[in-house]
């Protein structure tokens, strides 16, 4: 299957895309045949031997299921089967080849053997790349898609100044990449997580991938959240549900650490079964991936960045067989870099020129801190009285010069609350406690 695939419908400056509303149903039609589905007769023949050898036998509407298509559409494929000696109907009910329940003849077991060698994959169909890309085309948000409303309700659990909204809302509407830094201990991490849910519209993500003969599994049960639907309504059914090759899930929502290596962010091939797994930002299309603690990665940032210069300006991305070959792909995700670093520690002003936004995230004011200490407290039920808080801040910032950051509310409290039960006090925060949780959350001078 050829990878010559027309990326200029991904370009960010896609004049189809303007002033559209938001698609509710980005939901891929289920093909009528096997040629519509992009998929050679000999493929499912493949798929259905190996799935028949590994489980030994197997119903025609479990094969069905198993492989994403409708019955219809794998009845020829297990005709040539039987055709060929390789595959029998061990029993059925009625005439329906779907109630048959076949399995493989010795020589089928051999056939199989033989398919394993090239290939181990036996799931659902995969999805020609050519599908695959418009697909992701179709579940862009289109511009204008993010108000400040609705960012704002995307935070309400959160003490947010609105000039955090105003820097955070254009990057995120725009579906630009943004560094977010400052201090440790102030919420970078917990305001790009706060972004999980903002926008609950489904997509779709195939199973895997298919291009130039090799499979690419996509789909990953760690990484994207599916939504429970009745996976048999398309199968059995024309005109109805949708393409069973593809996993209904939310947008989704990748975060890496320090543990990122520049492998990951390719191809990965496992030569046992000869199999390729996504890329990282493959797996984020169509929604967001979060390099947390940017800097401290194995891979330099400039060796991060310098591997999205071009996905990050052409919305496109290449990636890599080991036979040297590339597969493009869009580039439709949402990059936020979050560091405790300082900016010229990540980088000089040209290199970072190439994150389309900075946000400096400050540590909070007296207010602000309040509020986050008054919200957490009523989020636990746990009374206190104002003045104890005010003498609090007297004692151990005023006094001290310490400055705010935005976790101190909730370790503080939290250790309270962790006293309170260990010493079956009254639930309750006093000033002995809020000072005996203090001195657990910080170090102090070693005399």
């Amino acid at each position: 299957m050829s990878a010559a695939v027309d990326l200029s419908l991904l370009s960010a400056a896609d004049p189809s895309l303007r002033g559209q509303t938001p698609t509710l149903d980005f939901s891929p039609r289920p093909p009528d045949s096997l040629d519509e589905a992009g998929l050679s007769p000999e493929l499912i023949e493949q798929i259905i031997t190996k799935m028949l050898f590994q489980r030994g036998e197997m119903s025609g509407w479990d094969l069905s299921l198993a492989i994403g298509l409708r019955f219809s559409l794998i009845e020829g494929p297990l005709e040539t089967l039987k055709r060929k000696h390789l595959a029998v109907i061990k029993r059925a009910l009625g005439l329906a080849g779907v109630t048959a329940v076949f399995a493989l003849s010795d020589e089928g077991r051999v056939q199989a053997r033989e398919f394993m060698e090239h290939t181990q994959y036996m799931g659902a169909a995969p999805v020609p790349v050519e599908q695959y890309v418009e697909q992701v085309r179709r579940q862009r948000v289109p511009e204008g898609w993010l108000t400040p409303e609705k960012l704002a309700k995307a935070y309400r659990h959160m003490v947010v100044t609105p000039h955090v909204l105003s820097q955070i809302g254009p990057a995120i509407s725009a579906g630009r990449s943004i560094l977010i830094y400052g201090q440790p201990g102030n919420g970078k991490t917990y305001l790009a997580e706060a972004l999980m849910n903002l926008d609950d519209t489904p997509v779709y993500i195939p199973h895997a991938v298919l291009c130039r003969g090799n499979i690419i599994r996509v789909f990953d049960p760690v990484q994207h959240r599916p939504i429970e639907d009745d996976s048999s309504a398309s199968l059995f059914s024309a005109g109805a549900g949708y393409d069973r090759r593809w996993v209904k899930c939310r947008r989704p929502f990748l975060i890496s650490g320090g543990e990122l290596t520049l492998s990951q962010l390719d191809l990965s091939y496992n030569p046992v079964s000869r199999v390729y797994d996504a890329s990282f930002q493959m797996k984020a299309n169509n929604g967001t991936y979060l390099i947390d603690d940017f800097g401290r990665q194995a891979a330099s940032t400039a060796e991060i960045l310098n591997r999205w210069i071009v996905p990050m300006e052409r919305r496109i991305d290449y990636l890599t067989f080991i036979s040297g070959s590339k597969m493009e792909v869009p580039f439709e995700t949402f990059l936020i870099f979050s560091s405790n670093l300082k900016p010229e520690q990540l980088g000089d002003e040209a290199f970072l020129r190439r994150i389309q936004y900075k946000m400096l995230l400050r540590s909070p004011e007296t207010p602000e801190y309040r509020d986050i200490f008054y919200k957490f407290c009523q989020a636990n039920s746990l009374p206190f009285n104002p003045q104890d808080f005010d003498d609090f801040i007297a004692r151990h910032y005023a006094a001290t010069h310490r400055p705010y950051r935005r976790c101190h509310p909730r370790d503080v409290v939290s250790h309270a609350i962790d006293m309170i039960h260990f010493d079956g006090l009254e639930y309750r925060l006093t000033a002995d406690l809020l000072d005996r949780a203090w001195e657990s959350c910080f170090t102090q001078d070693v005399e």
